[in-house]
């Protein structure tokens, strides 16, 4: 086919990989307070290394959209580092604690002001809420075709095809392009970025940013996630056994406690 147009939605959120000990709860005013560094969600990325590797097969453009109040210009320059070649932050001070439908609006809004595209990818969920919403109610608000939980994407002839995971195994499924694809862990990890690349990245030009005149969406569409409790789980103590004795008497030993918890 002709040269590909894709969209790739990424989401920056606290490194999940961050230790306990870096998160808290905040009860009073409904908040989860995470001191760990910003990152693309890894899901996200997942759906980023898809776009890079159909681009490199097809040739064309990658954009890559990001929503927040306050996101880091560092952080998401690692798209453009890996391969894409526009980002384009949605930055408003509406833009905070949006439910799903909201969150969908925003991107759907920018989406429509780029206004050409042939696929537009997500990840399967998100790094953080782990919600799994955004992408299907996106695709509704676009009227696009969607294949959810992706593994494996190809495209051919005005059509993608993408093996679509399943508690079974994989449905193989077809769509027209445009279409919108949520995108599996499966594909595999993002490739690895130099520190060369990602340092020149850094040094790049000024990334656009849109608010929510810009892309024309009004104040009545966002609507706020609303929690309504918030707490730890009631145990968040861990007991830590040493097993002494032999190699054959610790192997005992830690037989007899996995029987002790069936």
């Amino acid at each position: 086919m002709s040269e590909m147009n894709i969209i790739v939605c990424v989401k920056q959120i606290p490194d999940p990989e961050a230790p306990l000990s870096d998160v808290s709860i905040d009860a009073d005013n409904m908040e989860v307070l995470v001191d760990a560094p910003q990152v693309i969600s890894p899901f996200d990325e997942n759906a980023l290394e898809v776009a890079i590797q159909l681009c490199e097969e097809h040739d064309g453009k990658i954009t890559v959209l990001s929503m927040g109040k306050k996101l880091s210009d560092s952080v998401l320059r690692k798209a453009l580092a890996a391969g894409a070649d526009e980002l384009v932050l949605l930055e408003d001070s509406g833009f905070e604690k949006l439910d799903s439908h909201s969150t969908a609006a925003v991107l759907a809004a920018a989406i429509k002001k780029i206004g050409y595209y042939d696929l537009v990818l997500t990840g399967r969920q998100a790094g953080d809420w782990d919600s799994s919403q955004v992408g299907l109610i996106l695709s509704e608000m676009l009227d696009l075709p969607c294949i959810s939980l992706a593994r494996e994407i190809q495209v051919e002839d005005g059509s993608v095809i993408v093996k679509k995971t399943v508690p079974e195994g994989y449905e193989r499924v077809k769509a027209k392009l445009p279409a919108l694809i949520t995108v599996s862990n499966e594909v595999g990890e993002l490739r690895y970025i130099s520190r060369t690349r990602m340092l020149k990245m850094m040094r790049g030009g000024n990334i656009p940013s849109w608010d929510a005149g810009e892309i024309g969406i009004a104040g009545d569409a966002i609507d706020k996630m609303q929690i309504v409790s918030l707490s730890t789980p009631p145990d968040m103590t861990r007991d830590c056994q040493y097993l002494e004795g032999s190699p054959d008497q610790q192997a005992a030993a830690l037989a007899e406690v996995f029987t002790s918890l069936r």
